[in-house]
């Protein structure tokens, strides 16, 4: 708070505390999530540093911006984004999903891309290939963090592009709800095994969080 009111901003207002927020999936409280409206709004709102989407392959290996697996939560299909093609994809949701090549050439801010792992590392390994090529081709190398729920993902990056930054991301992790030493080392091990530059932590109801 000290520091906040140095820097002139008025706590009351922002959070009360430093910190730098990220556009999560695009601007979703405003907008469906990772649709080319929630991002371009995102890219547009100062209040946002940087916007992170998640990508993944549909059927005919077009790279999509969406998170989950299936299309049951956003859209009530049960079809899944692997097993569709991008037509279909995009008939589904009325033009609502957004292709990586569609969006990327109209962000400015700084992105974080998750990669949707499906548990193939072969196809996950090349879904990380073409971003980064295609990032390094746009030289935006510096804008873009690489992040991942698969250690496999951030290790294979930190192995072959050890220049591009990477964030390993820990869901639900039971360090984050349960009070034991033991449970908060094993985190920490995790952590440590991956080398990942950042740490993106679900703290759910802040349980346990001076000890992480």
């Amino acid at each position: 708070d000290e520091i906040l009111e140095k820097e002139g901003i008025n706590n009351r207002v922002r959070y009360g505390y430093r910190c730098t927020a990220g556009a999560h999936r695009g601007a979703s409280d405003e907008h469906r999530e990772n649709t080319m409206a929630a991002l371009i709004a995102a890219d547009r709102n100062s209040k946002y540093a940087f916007i992170e989407f998640d990508v993944q392959y549909s059927k005919d290996r077009r790279i999509v911006v969406y998170h989950d697996k299936r299309m049951l939560r956003l859209y009530g299909s049960l079809r899944s984004i692997s097993n569709t093609t991008f037509a279909e994809l995009s008939k589904i949701t009325r033009g609502e999903i957004a292709a990586y090549d569609e969006v990327i050439g109209i962000l400015r801010k700084k992105l974080n891309i998750e990669i949707k792992s499906q548990g193939d590392q072969q196809e996950d390994e090349r879904l990380v290939d073409e971003i980064i090529a295609d990032i390094r081709a746009r030289k935006r190398d510096n804008d873009v963090m690489i992040s991942s729920i698969s250690s496999d993902v951030i290790k294979y990056v930190n192995r072959k592009y050890p220049d591009i930054p990477t964030g390993q991301v820990f869901w639900l992790t039971s360090s984050t709800f349960l009070h034991f030493e033991g449970l908060t080392k094993k985190l920490y091990e995790d952590i440590g095994t991956t080398q990942a530059d950042y740490l993106m932590l679900h703290v759910a109801k802040l349980h346990n969080i001076e000890d992480l």
